[in-house]
């Protein structure tokens, strides 16, 4: 009977943990009609080629960029997305994207980005080199778009 009860138990348990398990999944819209997005994780794996990506799990310090043949391996030349996706575990600990342009970072194309489900349509969209939504300096934080909700997801485009 022991055993049944700690079967079941652990099942019951397991089911729980499925249900709160975080996911964060980043898509791409590539309107350009060329270049393949790119998206890099912490320790420079190539996550995605144009792909959706779903991380199991937290998705921290990741860039995203439009390579079109004349961007670095880090988005180097180009606009690049910065995105942290993580549930929330205290006021303001939550998820955070931003657009950058802070050299060796340059504006190439039209890019955007906006979370999906709870948090929408929070995003941003950068349309030239001056745009006021992407970082030009290290203390430009206001352009950071936060999302307070669990499993966040995330959609970027380019050439919108």
């Amino acid at each position: 009977m022991f055993s049944i009860k700690l079967a079941a138990f652990t099942a019951i348990a397991f089911a729980a943990g499925q249900a709160l398990a975080e996911t964060h999944t980043v898509t791409f819209a590539n309107n350009c009609g060329y270049g393949t997005p790119t998206l890099i994780g912490q320790g420079g794996a190539v996550l995605s080629t144009g792909g959706a990506y779903t991380s199991n799990g937290a998705l921290i310090g990741a860039i995203a960029y439009l390579q079109t043949g004349s961007c670095g391996f880090n988005g180097e030349g180009c606009t690049l997305v910065e995105t942290t996706l993580v549930n929330p575990t205290s006021a303001g600990s939550g998820s955070s994207t931003d657009i950058s342009l802070i050299s060796p970072h340059a504006f190439s194309v039209t890019t955007g980005f906006g979370y999906l489900g709870g948090c929408a349509p929070a995003g941003a969209d950068c349309n030239n080199a001056n745009c006021n939504t992407a970082f030009h300096q290290p203390d430009d934080t206001f352009v950071q778009v936060a999302c307070q909700e669990d499993n966040a997801n995330l959609v970027i485009t380019f050439c919108s």
